[in-house]
């Protein structure tokens, strides 16, 4: 018998525990669940300093404090930050992979995990709200979730930051963007998203958090800072599982 994708994605997580632990990325059994074995471990890029103070790429080792890169001196960005756990290696495309297309609910903690180290320490008298990027209806419904909605709830019960599910909706529907041109990327993000009735009082003044789980361009996530701006965000955020490196674009 053949599980609708709702089903599937019901019945994942029951497995996921009911299993011995394993490796997210490899697979093999490990001491607790969420466990990266140590050959992954130390295969992974982890993105350190010295990064680009607004966009996040690694620059060169002789770079100081603050330092930005050439696009982000060139150009304002429509965020403030981006900040990812690893660069997209073997490991962060395993995990994501298994998370998006293999229905591995509980992946999304083992990446909020990772990602709560990178969360901001000064939280002021308004904390930071956590918006995950949108999906279009019809992608949640064949998919079954939004794999960055479950990351942000993930990271909200872990860091006691609130979630806005809702702030941000995805209206127009586009191909899976990993399979376009950086210029095909833009155009297809091009007027699909849009704020909610009502986001304008919750972002007011506000900083944001958003919730994505790979960054390939910043396309979608500028074209999301852009109306979190244009809402009144005082701040904008964007948290990653893993981000391409600017060589590989």
């Amino acid at each position: 018998m053949v599980l609708a994708p709702f089903l599937k994605a019901a019945v994942r997580p029951v497995l996921d525990y009911a299993l011995p632990p394993r490796c997210p990325a490899c697979g093999v059994i490990v001491d607790m669940p969420g466990v990266i074995c140590a050959p992954c471990w130390i295969s992974i890029d982890f993105i350190g300093e010295p990064i680009c103070v607004t966009c996040g790429v690694d620059l060169p080792s002789f770079a100081g404090e603050e330092a930005k890169c050439a696009p982000c001196l060139a150009n304002p960005q429509p965020y403030d930050q981006v900040r990812a756990v690893m660069l997209y290696g073997e490991v962060g495309r395993t995990v994501a992979h298994r998370l998006k297309y293999g229905r591995r609910l509980s992946l999304a903690r083992v990446m909020a995990e990772h990602m709560a180290r990178l969360l901001p320490s000064d939280r002021g008298d308004r904390p930071p709200l956590l918006v995950p990027v949108p999906l279009h209806r019809w992608r949640i419904w064949s998919r079954g979730f939004n794999q960055s909605a479950l990351i942000a709830r993930h990271l909200s019960a872990r860091s006691g930051l609130p979630v806005e599910l809702d702030l941000l909706r995805r209206i127009k529907a586009t191909p899976p963007l990993h399979t376009l041109r950086r210029g095909q990327r833009r155009d297809a993000i091009q007027g699909a998203f849009a704020l909610s009735p009502g986001a304008r009082t919750h972002l007011a003044g506000r900083t944001v958090i958003l919730i994505d789980d790979i960054w390939t361009t910043g396309g979608t996530a500028s074209a999301c800072a852009r109306l979190l701006r244009q809402g009144g965000a005082e701040r904008i955020d964007v948290l990653c599982w893993a981000r391409v490196s600017a060589a590989d674009h």
